[in-house]
C-alpha cells in the first residue's frame, strides 16, 4: 500500500528516535523541518493506514496500533507522519500512528519504508 526509500535523515532524527518518535516527510519538506526528519521519495499512498497494517523501516516491523484521525490525509498529501513506538491503542496528535515493535528502528538513507496490510 505504501513502497519508498528513505532519502534523507535529519541531524536530530537520533534525539527523537530516543524519545520513541520518528517524523517522516516527502523529500521536498520545508528546509525547517528537514533537520528532525526521515525524509522520503514521494509515493502514492494507495489504502488508508489502519489498525493492524505493518510498518517496515529497514528490516524492522511494526505493528499498527492506533492511526490519528489526520495521519492519512498527511501521509497522502505530503508524506508526514508522526510515528511513535509505544504501542498505545489511542494517539495524542491527530496526525500519529502508533505502533508496537520489539525495539525502536534504525534508519539510514536507502533502506526502505514500507507500509502494508496484513
Amino acid at each position: 500500500m505504501y513502497k519508498t526509500k528513505i532519502t534523507e535523515v535529519g541531524s536530530m532524527v537520533n534525539e527523537f528516535i530516543q524519545e520513541k518518535m520518528l517524523i517522516v516527510f516527502n523529500d521536498n519538506a520545508p528546509e525547517a523541518l528537514r533537520e528532525m526528519s526521515v525524509l522520503h521519495s514521494i509515493e502514492v499512498l494507495s489504502h488508508a493506514v489502519k489498525v493492524d497494517d505493518i510498518v517496515v523501516f529497514g528490516d524492522q516491523e511494526y505493528l499498527v496500533t492506533a492511526v490519528g484521525h489526520e495521519a492519512n490525509n498527511t501521509l497522502e498529501t505530503m508524506g508526514h507522519c508522526t510515528f511513535c513506538f509505544n504501542g498505545a491503542e489511542s494517539v495524542q496528535i491527530p496526525g500519529q500512528i502508533e505502533l508496537l515493535g520489539e525495539k525502536i528502528p534504525v534508519v539510514e538513507i536507502g533502506f526502505d519504508f514500507h507500509i502494508y496490510s496484513t
